[in-house]
């Protein structure tokens, strides 16, 4: 997994690790890394000028805070934020009082939640994003006449994921096109063979293909909105097929 260990004990990843008695290793492929508020001064965003706010993820949201925090920005009351997901909408809870906000979620899908901002055309919205982010959303925004600004608060970089030692896996799985990069950076000699790669969202797939590599998994689709349950009709197939 190219991605941190999950702190909660009750994470999915290890009920899939226990139903299939797999050994799974959590390694971050790429690391976050904040810009600062001298950086972001020079990107001439003021916040308060917007009224409303897009979250397309959960370090979204940290960075946000934290630029506010850093600017001494105090984010009115009346701000409204637009999440991806109910599950990072929830999260806001961590920076503000969630019952007297104004809070609106997408399902999944970026285009979802246009659909739910398009409600609120007279709004302008800041859109937190990494360099470098998915351009399919300023591009969804621009195309529904949405006002917004894009403010680059955080950047991914490849982690030195080297000292890993016997690169011997059955399955690899991915959720960002930069972590692609970063195995490719790592490993610069990769050859995929019968190593099954596994990708989260259309932007990862298409980087796992960019590359010269297979697709073996690929998650959401309609018949798993999550990479656990991407992956847990595969082993099932997998299983039955091998018994």
């Amino acid at each position: 997994m190219s991605q941190p260990e999950p702190l909660n004990p009750k994470s999915p990843y290890f009920d899939l690790a226990k139903k299939y008695n797999l050994k799974v290793d959590f390694k971050p492929f790429i690391q976050v890394k904040g810009v600062s508020a001298k950086d972001f001064r020079h990107q001439k965003i003021n916040i308060n000028d917007f009224s409303a706010v897009v979250f397309t993820s959960k370090t979204g949201i940290d960075h946000f805070f934290r630029i506010c925090n850093e600017m001494r920005v105090t984010v009115p009351d009346t701000m409204k934020y637009f999440c991806i997901t109910e599950n990072i909408a929830f999260y806001l809870q961590k920076y503000i009082v969630y019952r007297k906000r104004r809070i609106f979620h997408g399902k999944a899908r970026f285009q979802d939640l246009v659909d739910v901002i398009a409600r609120h055309k007279d709004d302008n919205y800041f859109v937190p994003l990494p360099r470098p982010h998915n351009v399919e959303i300023p591009r969804l925004l621009t195309k529904n006449n949405i006002r917004h600004k894009i403010g680059i608060l955080y950047k991914t970089v490849s982690s030195d994921v080297t000292g890993i030692g016997d690169f011997d896996y059955d399955i690899l799985v991915f959720y960002s096109p930069s972590g692609i990069k970063s195995l490719k950076e790592n490993f610069p000699d990769f050859v995929q063979g019968n190593t099954n790669i596994a990708a989260f969202g259309p932007t990862t797939a298409c980087a796992v293909e960019q590359e010269g590599l297979r697709l073996d998994i690929n998650a959401p689709n309609p018949k798993a909105p999550s990479m656990t349950m991407a992956l847990d009709n595969y082993l099932k197939d997998y299983t039955k097929n091998y018994k």
